[in-house]
């Protein structure tokens, strides 16, 4: 769960929410990507960041109003 007070949707805690995001994709899916990428050649960063951006919507997000 992430807390966030409703007032604090800034364009730096969107970033910051980017970073835990991709910290936890690159956690959980870092080696199966990159077995993927040895055998497809596709880009690395460019599937980390798809991966990072579906994750933010698998949280659970509590706003403080």
């Amino acid at each position: 769960m992430i807390y966030i007070k409703f007032q604090d949707l800034s364009e730096e805690k969107q970033e910051e929410l980017l970073k835990v995001s991709r910290e936890h994709v690159t956690y959980l899916f870092g080696d199966s990507i990159k077995k993927y990428v040895d055998k497809t050649g596709a880009d690395f960063e460019r599937l980390i960041d798809e991966e990072t951006i579906k994750n933010l919507y698998t949280y659970d997000y509590f706003f403080n109003i």
